[in-house]
């Protein structure tokens, strides 16, 4: 603006000069005014909007939004299902997805959720009416008009992530993280990078060993199951064969703090299922 201003005054000068070189030849006549010497006249202002001019210039670079695909959760397609229940004169609603595809729940599996199409209401059971079972996968809400009493997600047919219980009046009563059907807390170790094949689960409880331990084989099936109390085993302990075969029973204290019980075997089978040692029949014999 400066520099423009600058150009305006020598111009100014310049034409002065001129004028006073015109007077000095034709006297009087042709005299200039300081006013007219210095008013010049423009069509446009002298402050410019440069950024109107830019912005009219440049066009917005349009973002294009990415589409949110319709009941897909964690990669797979699902259907929407409700139940309506009438319970102590309140209308309650449960609303869920499920696979449009049924699918097994993996061998380790201790819960699975289910919609029974036939009986109308949610199923927590391993033993599945396959053809009318719609595998629940997907967020979960129970409801009382528009109060959550219940929140949270499924993962074929496991409870997953986070997971919140409320009363009628908005108040927290649990909360509680899962993964995969497991409590988040536990430590769970894979045979797979991709962590498909479960091999072991802890369960962790405020920093203890707290709860229902499992060993699992690399095909999936059960191999070793039992309880952790304030990070000691307790009571019987059971190693199987392939799941359903039991291999061996280890008898620990129910006590977690009984320092002076020892371990000891209470049943051994073989591969065929044929006791190899029972030691109640052991102990008799001793005597």
């Amino acid at each position: 603006m400066k520099d423009f201003r600058l150009l305006i005054a020598l111009l100014a000068f310049s034409l002065g000069f001129q004028a006073l070189a015109q007077e000095d030849q034709s006297g009087s006549e042709g005299s200039v005014s300081i006013e007219e010497l210095f008013r010049v006249d423009y069509d446009t202002p002298l402050t410019l909007d440069l950024e109107a001019n830019q912005q009219s210039e440049i066009e917005p670079v349009k973002q294009k939004k990415k589409k949110v695909k319709k009941n897909v959760f964690f990669g797979i397609k699902t259907r929407k299902g409700y139940t309506r229940d009438l319970i102590r004169g309140e209308v309650v609603f449960e609303i869920f997805n499920m696979l449009k595809v049924y699918e097994d729940p993996p061998e380790y599996a201790r819960d699975f959720y289910w919609y029974d199409y036939k009986k109308k209401k949610i199923v927590n059971s391993l033993r599945i009416d396959k053809a009318n079972a719609g595998v629940l996968h997907g967020p979960y809400k129970k409801m009382i008009g528009d109060q959550v009493l219940e929140e949270g997600w499924y993962y074929k047919g496991m409870k997953h992530k986070r997971w919140v219980r409320l009363n009628k009046y908005d108040i927290l009563q649990d909360k509680t993280h899962w993964w995969k059907g497991w409590p988040q807390e536990s430590l769970l170790s894979y045979y797979d990078f991709e962590k498909t094949k479960l091999r072991e689960v802890i369960p962790m409880h405020y920093g203890e060993r707290n709860g229902e331990y499992f060993a699992f084989r690399r095909d999936g099936s059960l191999a070793a199951r039992g309880m952790y109390k304030f990070n000691h085993r307790v009571g019987l302990w059971k190693e199987y064969y392939d799941g359903r075969l039991v291999k061996r029973e280890v008898r620990y204290s129910d006590d977690p703090f009984n320092f002076n019980f020892t371990p000891y075997i209470v049943k051994e089978w073989n591969e065929e299922g044929k006791v190899i040692y029972d030691k109640a029949r052991f102990d008799r014999g001793r005597k």
